[in-house]
């Protein structure tokens, strides 16, 4: 049992139901997160990465969205057939999600204490006293100066920085098992992005916690994640260390990812070497053709891509590609 994977989601669809068709934003999504373990979902915008995080906490607003089918799995506990009263047990106390912006995920009108205190509260059935004690603990365990001051300021008077970190230490008050990132660093200046990272690092290899990063940010997935799961157009189209991903990338949508990255601290621009671009759109979800989600965008297209979509097949130990040219990716 000890092998066991901490969270386990399989063949997950999440729907959205719209006056214009109904719209499959995560389409059959599997994968595992072992415990004190860091999984990165990657892809751009609009690909399903965040309505997985969201599917994996049953936060999905219902309607227009709905948890169709598949199973996640927690420790072996089936989440999807909780109740909502056992599931909200679950969420901030067994699992923890920082999301990608505190300013709008914080409320205004309670100081920073407070809302780490709440979960406390509520969760472990700790006094207000000792919950503020533990509110100081926290906040400086994730970095902040002078906690006992920082504990009775409101969000508006911390900086971006404080604020994510403030988001850390909520995420960190009941000692989940499971921390779901939804982009934590998007909002902030990379040194600020790099100090938050570290911070998770340590925290994760400390408290022993799993760790779901959600990002469109490779360079994020390539210092703190060991496993990357790639998602294009609601569906997996790749999984893999993220060692041999970076070295030999097996779907043409990954290739050009990792093409598209800046090389050498702004090498491209001061060569005159443009960046590559990956031409065209994601496809309407609520109207998909028979063929490969990517093969209008593929530089790598055959007949087939356009008539039959690949299934996701093995490649190795713990590798995974949904293309009909995966042998031929690789560079």
């Amino acid at each position: 049992m000890d092998d066991a994977p901490l969270l386990r989601v399989r063949d997950l669809v999440t729907s959205f139901h719209t006056d214009t068709g109904v719209l499959r934003a995560v389409d059959e999504v599997s994968f595992d997160v072992p415990r004190g373990g860091t999984v990165a979902l990657v892809g751009e915008s609009g690909c399903g990465k965040s309505v997985t995080a969201l599917s994996i906490l049953r936060l999905v607003t219902t309607p227009p969205g709905r948890i169709e089918s598949g199973t996640i799995e927690l420790e072996g506990r089936d989440l999807l057939g909780l109740p909502e009263r056992e599931m909200r047990a679950v969420r901030g106390n067994s699992i923890a999600m920082i999301f990608q912006e505190p300013m709008t995920s914080l409320n205004p009108v309670y100081t920073a204490g407070w809302q780490i205190s709440e979960a406390l509260r509520l969760h472990r059935r700790k006094s207000r006293r000792q919950a503020r004690a533990r509110a100081v603990e926290l906040l400086k365990l994730v970095g902040i100066a002078d906690p006992e001051t920082a504990v009775d300021t409101y969000p508006h008077q911390l900086s971006g920085g404080q604020r994510q970190r403030v988001m850390i230490a909520m995420a960190l008050s009941c000692e989940p098992k499971l921390i779901v990132a939804d982009e934590p660093t998007t909002a902030l200046d990379v040194t600020i992005q790099a100090q938050i990272l570290s911070l998770l690092r340590d925290l994760q290899e400390r408290l022993a916690m799993g760790l779901l990063i959600i990002t469109h940010d490779l360079g994020v997935v390539a210092e703190n994640a060991a496993h990357v799961v790639v998602m294009y157009a609601g569906r997996v189209v790749e999984s893999a260390p993220v060692a041999e991903l970076f070295a030999k990338p097996a779907h043409p949508y990954t290739r050009g990812l990792l093409g598209s990255i800046p090389r050498g601290g702004g090498a491209p621009a001061r060569s005159g070497r443009r960046l590559r671009t990956i031409e065209g759109i994601v496809p309407d979800l609520r109207n998909l053709g028979p063929g490969c989600r990517f093969a209008e965008r593929c530089p790598m297209r055959v007949d087939v891509c356009a008539v039959e979509e690949p299934a996701l097949v093995p490649m190795g130990p713990g590798r995974s590609s949904r293309c009909w040219r995966a042998a031929e990716v690789s560079p």
